[in-house]
């Protein structure tokens, strides 16, 4: 895993060799292990490499035969070796062991046709130095981030937008709508992101940058085509389960290809503790696992994971993470993020993930992507229910349904607050027509958030309507026609997976100190054998990841299989206010720091903050919580990269490898 970066400048000739090492240095958390730039005419191309294949043989650019075609790779192609024979047998010559350089013989082959061959997690930067056209891609799932800035004929591009930031050409400004976008469904939509004219390459596409301009293309997309309501399959679910099972551990199996150990996260889950087990049973007989755990037991999930540590046997590391902890590292975990949030659920595993290299591990397997593909979250029961529900709305026992899912919430001895519950998912209880249907109860209490903002802001952002409709023309055109279970999971991937989970939560906060995460579930054939599975086998009534259960028994312990779901959180405004008051959430919040950013409204920050303050963050509601950490990220971004933003590497990188060809182009 690494961090890249470039220009490539087709309107003048610009000297780009500091500014490259400068994006270099804000990416050296990506890659501190060596650093390399290419400098050619009007293209230029930095890497900060984190070594794990070819560990003394594999410092970037990497080159063809002929030193015409040049990349910078952030990731990993995972049937590389495979690649490797086909293309040395069609008389292709490799100077390194990596499978970065499959990469730059398989586009000789095959051009942009490149991609179909591709298993990995990947953001690359290819030059054609004859062609002198730009290729960006990105994999299928948007595991690996890429962000850049086109405009006059000149292209910047990074794994991270504080690596744009350098360049002093590129303003630095919110980006209005999308926090709107993050206020209503988390994360941003589309190929916007938090900051104005910085985009991002969507997941399943590349990108190519000439003279003749930029386009982006689709070479994957993700597909339920075919599986309408009343589905059916003549596979037995045992059939099912042995094509999965095999699936996923040639998945995991392909992950485990490094030169460095390999490693896994253990949360307790059914998700990490089978794809842990798999490669402890099947290819790993001393792994090493590692686990996050909190103070506060309403969040904590070690007796699950002493559970899975006993069962599998694995060398285990755990951190304990308390409020201080979160609220300490929180500014830290919105420099990495990049983006305003609505949890503090990054922060916990940013600690997690600084355990992982203190322990000398640069490569983890986790569990990421089995809820969305396996049908995981409540939010696909209460779709069910709701549509159940629907066609009988005044039948009183529906309803109790719901109960099942949030027991936690639904307290039969307190009828007021049951009355409330209900009649609050009853809200558009019969616009089953609506594509949305699945995620309009979340955007309509998220959006709910936006009551904070400032009115210029209010009045230069979309409603919810709009926001609908807008996401409504980003669907297939055969969406409707799916099963309702898979119009949900599309839905949730589409927008929650990429954007939030694999980017707050995954990517940012494992490369903040340098560890790389694989995701078995999230391999493309596994992705696509789940869009192949019958609905009633994902899930079957309401009982979620039906067939990953039906494969993970008799591999792992039954009691964490059958356990309740407990969704991964963590503690929020009890983070910001204790006893002593942390000093930035003092700063960013104050009536006078809200008033001259303009984003929210200073007098309603102020009721909140001092509702936080006298229950010292106890009891206030969740849309509380998430209005405090949406105001303060969004605070905290404003102040690290709009107005406090330093456009220079943290240090100086004094042992850069320069590929500088700029005379002899000449």
């Amino acid at each position: 895993m690494c961090g890249i970066a470039g220009i490539i400048n087709f309107k003048s000739k610009e000297d780009m060799q500091d500014l490259l090492r400068q994006m270099t240095g804000l990416l050296h958390h990506r890659g501190p292990d060596a650093s390399g730039i290419y400098v050619s005419g009007n293209a230029g191309l930095a890497h900060a490499r984190l070594s794990i294949i070819d560990l003394s043989g594999g410092v970037q650019p990497i080159y063809n035969e002929d030193r015409s075609v040049w990349i910078v790779f952030n990731g990993e192609i995972f049937n590389y070796p495979e690649l490797r024979e086909d293309l040395v047998s069609r008389g292709h010559r490799f100077y390194t062991q990596t499978d970065t350089e499959v990469l730059v013989h398989l586009y000789e082959e095959h051009g942009t046709a490149m991609f179909k061959d591709l298993n990995g997690q990947f953001a690359f930067a290819l030059w054609d130095q004859k062609k002198e056209t730009l290729l960006l891609g990105r994999d299928r799932m948007g595991i690996r981030p890429l962000f850049y800035h086109q405009s006059n004929g000149r292209l910047v591009f990074g794994s991270e937008i504080k690596a744009l930031f350098a360049d002093p050409l590129i303003p630095r400004k919110l980006d209005t709508q999308t926090l709107s976008d993050i206020f209503t469904c988390w994360t941003p939509v589309g190929f916007s992101t938090p900051f104005e004219n910085i985009n991002q390459v969507l997941p399943g596409h590349y990108a190519i940058f000439s003279k003749n301009g930029f386009s982006t293309h689709n070479y994957w997309k993700l597909s339920f085509n075919g599986q309408c309501d009343g589905y059916q399959d003549e596979r037995s679910l045992s059939e099912w389960t042995e094509e999965l099972n095999y699936l996923l551990r040639d998945s995991a199996r392909i992950r485990l290809r490094a030169d460095v150990p390999v490693g896994a996260y253990l949360s307790g889950g059914l998700d990490s503790t089978y794809t842990s087990a798999l490669v402890k049973r099947n290819f790993n007989n001393l792994l090493c696992t590692f686990s996050v755990s909190f103070t506060d037991s309403n969040f904590d999930e070690t007796s699950f994971q002493k559970t899975a540590v006993k069962a599998l046997k694995t060398e285990h590391r755990n951190i304990r993470c308390s409020e201080k902890d979160i609220g300490e590292a929180f500014p830290q975990v919105i420099w990495h993020t990049e983006a305003p949030i609505l949890r503090t659920a990054p922060a916990p595993l940013y600690h997690l993930s600084k355990l992982v290299r203190e322990n000398n591990f640069k490569v983890v397997l986790t569990g990421e992507g089995a809820d969305e593909i396996f049908a995981g979250y409540n939010i696909f029961k209460e779709d069910r229910v709701r549509r159940f529900w629907a066609r009988n709305p005044d039948f009183r026992m529906r309803p109790m349904l719901l109960e099942r899912l949030y027991p936690y919430i639904f307290d039969q001895q307190k009828g007021k607050t049951k009355a409330f519950l209900e009649g609050f998912f009853k809200k558009g209880l019969l616009e089953t027509d609506s594509p949305a249907y699945s995620h309009l109860l979340r955007w309509q209490n998220t959006s709910k958030l936006k009551n904070f903002f400032s009115s210029d802001l209010q009045k230069e952002t979309d409603n919810l309507n709009s926001f609908i409709d807008r996401f409504v023309s980003m669907l297939p055109s055969d969406f409707m026609s799916w099963h309702p279970l898979s119009r949900a999971q599309f839905t949730e991937i589409n927008l929650f997976l990429s954007n939030y989970l694999l980017s707050s939560q995954g990517d940012r906060m494992a490369m903040a100190n340098s560890v790389e995460g694989r995701y078995p579930f999230l391999d493309h054939r596994v992705v696509e054998f789940a869009t192949r599975v019958p609905p009633f086998y994902r899930m079957n009534g309401l009982k979620e990841k039906f067939i990953l259960k039906q494969a993970a028994r008799g591999l792992i312990p039954t009691e964490l299989i059958d356990r309740p779901k407990q969704p991964y959180r963590a503690p929020i405004s009890k983070c910001f206010f204790q006893d002593q008051p942390v000093d930035y959430v003092e700063d960013l919040l104050c009536e006078s720091a809200i008033k001259q950013n303009g984003y929210f409204d200073p007098k309603k920050v102020s009721r909140l903050t001092a509702k936080c303050r006298n229950k010292e963050g106890r009891i206030i509601s969740e849309r509380e919580n998430m209005a405090l950490v949406g105001i303060l990220s969004t605070q905290l971004l404003d102040h690290q990269f709009i107005r406090n933003f330093k456009a220079f590497p943290v240090q100086e990188l004094e042992d850069v490898k320069i590929f500088n060809l700029l005379d002899e182009c000449r």
